[in-house]
């Protein structure tokens, strides 16, 4: 790095070497002289929590803050995820110094995300741990990651609306309450209508942990149940998706599955560059290797630290994970040893779990998402008041026939304007006496210019 930094500066002018000398100073200065950084991370809830690390804290102390602050105690399956300025994602490695990491100028943003799915979510030991999945699954598929049929789609929005609103009820959910819900990136009426029937009739009496568990276990049966997806292309330049889940390696292209590799299939997983290379041994000992190019050599390598090391059935011990080094094959300078319990050893771990069940918050996005709307439609009718009130007002100024106000008067009908359309817009039940006021408004217009 220190070299390419030399070239550079040699074919600078004298000013452009001096500017360029002063702000990598200038930068690293302020950053030394900072013991302190503000740092938030995002919950999985949608809610931030805020806090301070220390110049020289690793990855492992964040970590362990937001595990305290969740009470959460099967941590092996989340991790702290960041994206740096150009736009490519990086778990956050426990080992290491957080602000070393950090490629961007403090405050540090980040999230808390599920990085390693469980292969069978109701096997987890607390129900802490699965609510904290379910929202992850649940983001899933509202950004489209986790694809199904229209029938499980159904199934699952369905399942998300009795854990967050309760059971059906006439008198608090009307005609067509299931579309102020966001549960697909998009979704078609008859959709929403099947979602609601499935409500009203299948799933009364159902508890939020119920619907939750039950939105988890058919979740966990579909093709891409655990998908993060990392774009890339094939050999023949097709777009594609790699992706690890905890059954095995999945390469999708468009909404189709094109290769599923089970784990004990998976012989070898290498990156050289921007090129991942798959070995892999299949029935009656065929050998094939697949191979796909990331866009960038940081996310090839972020690609490769995603595997989930600790699913592969083989490994009894985390001592067993080799460390990988990059000789030859991998970055120069690239070496990265996985610090985590593999599966054995974090179902034995949970199993020593002995404490009272922690209390949940649960935080129902959707549900916020629709008191939003009424807000805004509360907010609109608030536009009617003062659009009447400004129209009164300047009504009576504009009758003293004095060209100021009525200059006053045509500026603020172009703001009323506005106000109107985006009142209209939002079908705000005053709607028809808008209508009349804005015809009203139009000849007072007429009449103040002719003044004019």
């Amino acid at each position: 790095m220190d070299k390419l930094v030399y070239v550079s500066l040699c074919y600078c002018t004298p000013d452009q070497f001096s500017e360029k000398m002063l702000s990598r100073f200038m930068s690293g200065s302020i950053r030394n002289l900072e013991r302190e950084y503000n740092c938030t991370v995002r919950l999985l809830d949608d809610t931030e929590y805020t806090c301070t690390i220390q110049r020289d804290a690793k990855g492992q102390y964040l970590f362990d803050l937001i595990c305290h602050h969740l009470n959460l105690l099967e941590k092996d399956y989340f991790g702290i995820r960041y994206v740096d300025p150009d736009k490519q994602r990086h778990w956050l490695e426990v080992t290491k110094s957080i602000p070393k990491q950090m490629k961007s100028q403090p405050p540090f943003t980040m999230c808390l995300r599920v990085k390693f799915y469980p292969p069978d979510p109701a096997a987890l030991k607390e129900e802490i741990t699965r609510y904290l999945v379910f929202l992850q699954i649940k983001r899933d598929l509202y950004h489209g990651r986790l694809l199904c049929k229209t029938s499980d789609a159904a199934m699952l929005a369905a399942h998300i609306l009795q854990a967050e609103i309760g059971d059906y009820d006439p008198g608090k959910h009307p005609e067509g309450y299931s579309s102020k819900f966001q549960f697909f990136p998009k979704h078609s009426e008859k959709l929403e209508r099947r979602i609601a029937d499935i409500h009203k009739t299948e799933l009364i009496g159902q508890t939020p942990e119920t619907s939750e568990l039950n939105f988890l276990q058919k979740a966990q049966s579909l093709e891409t149940y655990g998908v993060d997806p990392h774009p890339c292309k094939d050999v023949s330049g097709n777009p594609a998706f790699l992706a690890f889940t905890p059954f095995g390696f999945v390469v999708l292209q468009g909404n189709k599955r094109v290769h599923f590799l089970k784990w004990h299939e998976v012989t070898k997983l290498k990156f050289e560059g921007k090129t991942f290379h798959i070995y892999a041994n299949q029935k009656e000992d065929k050998k094939i290797i697949l191979t796909y190019f990331a866009p960038t050599p940081e996310a090839c390598k972020h690609l490769w630290k995603s595997l989930p090391v600790t699913h592969p059935p083989q490994l009894e011990k985390s001592s067993q994970v080799r460390t990988v080094s990059s000789s030859n094959l991998f970055f120069k300078g690239s070496r990265f040893r996985y610090s985590g319990r593999v599966a054995k050893e974090v179902m034995e771990q949970s199993a020593k779990i002995k404490r009272e069940p922690p209390e949940i918050h649960r935080y129902a996005a959707s549900t916020f998402r629709e008191s939003i709307h009424h807000l805004r439609d509360q907010l609109m009718c608030v536009n009617c008041t003062v659009y009447c009130m400004i129209y009164m007002c300047v009504c009576f100024s504009v009758s003293l026939c004095l060209p100021v106000c009525a200059y006053l008067y045509v500026c603020v009908n172009v703001c009323v304007f506005v106000c109107v359309f985006a009142c209209v817009h939002a079908h705000c039940p005053h709607s028809p006496l808008m209508y009349a006021l804005v015809f009203c408004t139009s000849r007072h217009l007429e009449i103040v210019l002719s003044i004019v």
